[in-house]
């Protein structure tokens, strides 16, 4: 990933490529080669870890019965990835359908602003200084944290938008809501994201 700098803004993150793999794939080694990469991807997505090695255990059921369909158009690794995406995208659809989703979104302005509008505490300016690598292993570890922190209802938003790529019409589809609703949700999702990573981050470093 070189030495590009990290942005809070439309993310990067592992793309489908191509849709077939090659038709000489073993699936006994698919655990082995590929499991732990797949549970990292699936947990800094929903959170939760039985969630995720559920979703793992999916993916791999459906790569089964899907792999005669395939041959060597991308890596092993991209393929299963791709599985794994739209698993997590019908977790998210089931999940959005929950009475109890999104519950604790209005705290994160609440918390950042006065009853006149005015910052609580003005975050720090993410100067040149502020930069770090896309590769930096610890820098990844305070993002996943507080990611795993943000409230239900913001991180599905900020993951299926910023991480995952997907437009603002296919989110809106996805997980129900308005294009209104659905910028209001960035919007405080990069909020909080950016007053978690100003505390544990930027300022600590």
């Amino acid at each position: 990933m070189g030495g590009e700098a990290v942005t809070i803004g439309r993310m990067g993150g592992e793309t489908e490529g191509g849709s077939r793999v090659s038709a000489g794939v073993d699936p006994a080694v698919w655990v082995e080669a590929h499991g732990d990469a797949l549970f990292r991807f699936a947990m800094m997505r929903v959170r939760d870890r039985e969630v995720a090695e559920d979703l793992v255990q999916e993916c791999f059921v459906a790569a089964l019965g899907a792999k005669e369909r395939f041959a060597n158009r991308s890596s092993e690794r991209t393929w299963l990835v791709g599985i794994l995406k739209r698993k997590v995208v019908d977790h998210f659809r089931r999940k959005s359908r929950d009475p109890g989703w999104g519950e604790g979104m209005d705290a994160v302005e609440q918390g950042a602003f006065t009853e006149k509008g005015l910052w609580r505490e003005m975050p720090g300016k993410w100067g040149s200084g502020a930069e770090v690598p896309e590769g930096d292993p610890a820098f990844w570890r305070v993002f996943g944290e507080c990611l795993r922190a943000m409230p239900s209802g913001l991180a599905e938003v900020f993951v299926l938008y910023e991480m995952d790529g997907m437009s603002g019409q296919e989110v809106c589809e996805v997980l129900g809501l308005t294009p209104t609703n659905l910028w209001a949700r960035l919007h405080r999702s990069r909020l909080w994201l950016r007053q978690r990573l100003d505390a544990t981050w930027f300022r600590a470093s």
